[in-house]
C-alpha cells in the first residue's frame, strides 16, 4: 500500500481552504523604470561599487514551492508568488531543495509526494530569461541537495538550461576570498549569477564546474528551525566547524546568511509547516518587537559588526520584508522593480485547520477515539513522511 503519495493528497487537499490576504507591496518600489538602467545595479546605483558580500541581498526561502492556484494552495507552499515575480520585485537570492525522482532532478519540498515544482533545468530557463532581459541584475541561487547529488548530475541541468554564460566562478573551491567582486563587476565580465549547493565537497568538484560553490566553504547560517519569535539568534549554526563561534566563522571570510522565518507545529505528531498566521509581524522592517525582521537584523548587524549578507524569509512580499533590506543597504529610491500583482484568492472557506494539516490531525483523533483502527498506517505514514522516519528532535518539518 503506498501511503505516502495519499497522505501527500489528503495534506493537499485540505490545504485548498486558504484564504491569503491582499498582499502588501513597500512604498519604495518603483513601477515606472525598467531593471536595465545603464546606472542601477540590482535596482540602484548606489550599489554597483559595493562589493557582493557587503551587499544585503533579499532572499526567497524555497522560491519555487508557492502557495496559489497551481498548487491548489497548498500548505507546503513558502511563498505566495513565483520566481519570476519574486526577481521583478527585488529578490535577489533564490533558494530551493532537489530531489531524485524518476532519475531526474526534481525541485521537490520535503519529498517530491508531497509538492514537486518541476525539473530543475525548467526552473533555471526561467531565472535565465529574467536574467537575459534584465542585464544589470546579479542573482544568487541557492541549492538544498538534499539527496546528494554530484557535481557532474547538477552541472547537467545548468548546461541543458544554457544559464551557465552567467555563472561566477571563484578563485579558489576550497577558501572563502576577504574580497569579492563589486556589482558592477560582476555586471560588466556577465558573471551575474553566484551558485551555492549545500553541500558539495570542494575537493570532488571538477575545476570545470567550480561555478557551483560548496555553501558552507562561502557562507554560515543561523538557526532555521524556529516555531516562535524569541527563538531567533544570530549564532553561527551550520557549519558545525564554526557553530557557536561567529569570530571564528567571520574570520574565514564567510558571508552571513540569517534565517528568519517561522514553523508552526500542529497539536498533533509535532507536524511544522510554514508560519503564515503571523508572517505581516514576522517579515515587518520594524524594530519595535522582537521577532521583527528589521528588530533581527539589528540584533545580527551589531553582533557580526557588519549587516548579514543574505536575508532568507518565506512569503518575501509581506512585512514588506524589503523595506528592511533596503534600509540595510542604504536604498532609498530603487528603480525597476515591479508591484506584485493581485493575489490568487481561493473561494473555499480560509481557516487555520487548513493551514496546520486538519486532515492529519483529524485523522489522529480518530484514531485516538477508537475508529477505523487501520487509521493507525495514516500515522506511522505521517511520521515516516521525511527522511524515512521520525524526526524525535522538531517533528516533521515541512519548510
Amino acid at each position: 500500500m503506498h501511503l505516502l503519495p495519499a497522505l501527500a493528497g489528503l495534506i493537499c487537499l485540505s490545504s485548498a481552504a486558504i484564504l491569503p490576504r491582499q498582499s502588501q507591496t513597500s512604498p519604495t518600489t518603483s513601477t515606472d523604470q525598467t531593471s536595465g538602467s545603464s546606472s542601477a545595479c540590482n535596482n540602484s546605483p548606489d550599489l554597483c561599487s559595493k562589493p557582493y558580500n557587503q551587499i544585503t541581498h533579499l532572499g526567497a526561502h524555497d522560491s519555487p514551492f508557492v502557495r496559489d492556484a497551481t498548487t491548489d494552495f497548498s500548505v507546503s507552499g513558502n511563498q505566495f508568488y513565483n520566481s519570476t515575480i519574486q526577481l521583478n520585485a527585488g529578490v535577489r537570492l533564490l533558494s530551493a531543495q532537489i530531489h531524485k525522482s524518476n532519475g531526474n532532478i526534481h525541485l521537490c519540498h520535503s519529498s517530491c509526494d508531497l509538492l514537486d515544482a518541476g525539473i530543475l533545468s525548467t526552473w533555471l530557463m526561467e531565472i535565465k530569461r529574467w536574467m537575459d532581459n534584465n542585464p544589470r541584475e546579479v542573482v544568487t541561487l541557492l541549492l538544498v541537495n538534499s539527496d546528494d547529488f554530484n557535481p557532474s548530475d547538477i552541472n547537467f541541468h545548468f548546461t541543458a538550461s544554457n544559464i551557465t554564460e552567467y555563472v561566477y566562478t571563484p578563485a579558489s573551491k576550497s577558501a572563502a576570498p576577504a574580497t569579492w567582486p563589486t556589482l558592477n563587476d560582476l555586471i560588466t565580465s556577465n558573471q551575474r549569477l553566484l551558485t551555492f549547493v549545500a553541500s558539495l565537497a570542494p575537493a570532488n568538484t571538477p575545476d570545470s564546474m567550480a561555478y557551483l560553490m560548496d555553501e558552507f566553504t562561502f557562507m554560515f547560517e543561523n538557526p532555521f528551525e524556529n516555531t516562535k519569535p524569541s527563538d531567533f539568534t544570530c549564532d553561527p549554526s551550520r557549519p558545525s566547524s564554526v557553530k557557536g563561534n561567529t569570530q571564528l566563522a567571520l574570520s574565514n571570510n564567510k558571508m552571513p546568511l540569517m534565517n528568519h522565518f517561522l514553523y508552526k507545529e500542529s497539536d498533533f505528531l509535532n507536524i511544522q509547516s510554514p508560519d503564515v498566521e503571523n508572517i505581516t509581524t514576522t517579515n515587518s522592517p520594524n524594530t519595535t518587537n522582537v521577532g521583527m525582521l528589521g528588530q533581527a537584523m539589528q540584533d545580527c548587524t551589531q553582533a557580526y559588526q557588519r549587516a548579514p549578507t543574505f536575508i532568507l524569509v518565506d512569503f518575501f512580499d509581506e512585512g514588506p520584508a524589503i523595506q528592511a533590506v533596503d534600509a540595510a543597504n542604504g536604498v532609498t529610491n530603487p528603480v525597476g522593480r515591479k508591484a506584485v500583482p493581485a493575489r490568487d484568492h481561493n473561494k473555499a472557506d480560509g481557516s487555520l485547520s487548513s493551514r496546520t494539516f486538519a486532515g492529519v490531525v483529524e485523522l489522529v483523533k480518530q484514531v485516538e477515539m477508537g475508529m477505523k483502527p487501520k487509521k493507525g498506517e495514516w500515522i506511522w505514514a505521517a511520521g515516516q513522511w521525511i527522511g524515512g522516519g521520525l524526526n524525535t528532535v522538531g517533528g516533521l518539518s515541512i519548510g
